[in-house]
């Protein structure tokens, strides 16, 4: 299965009110090499549901999206550019992308939130869900390791965080603000970081 490592970056934390206005996205084939980056601004329809605090977080204001695409533009996009990537040849006329793009995993730092704000994206433009609904989860993997190597006694983060994941890891963002691209390479790291250490794991009967 090849894996999609997603950020998104949004106008406010409701994905029936606010929306997707940034997209970073790194992309993996198989065996995790990795085949792409991918980042794109978007501009949001509902102008209203742009929030002060959450330009706090991400640095980016509506002056700053002036000359985005809209979403409808952006998800067909970013469906190409991962079907380029993997060198997936489509057959001529394809209606859609669904049967050459249902077995990419999407990845991500609790990445349900991000699927959600994406699922309402493809509902709202009245678009076909054409990923895999196997998901990969850094949060949730942290959890797990991290919870095996207390158990042995070993140092382990704070927190769950990406910032608190990626500083064990000795990596960090380079400012304060989140940058979707910057995250998702973050967040891919951290996974990669995780595998490694899983794979000193040894079972017992």
């Amino acid at each position: 299965m090849p894996y999609v490592v997603l950020d998104l970056e949004m106008s406010g934390p409701d994905p029936d009110y606010n929306e997707i206005i940034q997209i970073g996205a790194v992309l993996f084939d198989d065996d995790w090499i990795e085949k792409g980056r991918y980042l794109s601004n978007v501009y949001p329809e509902n102008e209203e549901a742009f929030t002060a605090s959450a330009e706090k977080v991400h640095n980016l204001s509506l002056s700053d999206l002036e000359d985005a695409p809209m979403i409808y533009d952006v998800l067909p996009e970013l469906e190409e550019w991962i079907i380029k990537n993997l060198g997936i040849l489509k057959q001529p006329n394809s209606p859609d992308n669904m049967p050459y793009l249902r077995n990419v995993v999407i990845c991500g730092q609790s990445v349900m939130n991000d699927i959600q704000f994406l699922k309402e994206a493809y509902r709202l433009e009245k678009l076909k869900w054409p990923y895999s609904r196997v998901l990969v989860d850094l949060h949730t993997l942290s959890y797990f390791v991290f919870r095996l190597l207390k158990k042995k006694g070993k140092t382990t983060p704070r927190g769950l965080s990406l910032k608190d994941v990626s500083g064990y890891f000795g990596l960090e963002r380079k400012d304060d603000f989140h940058n979707a691209l910057e995250d998702a390479v973050l967040t891919a790291a951290c996974l990669k970081r995780l595998f490694q250490l899983s794979d000193g794991f040894q079972l017992t009967d």
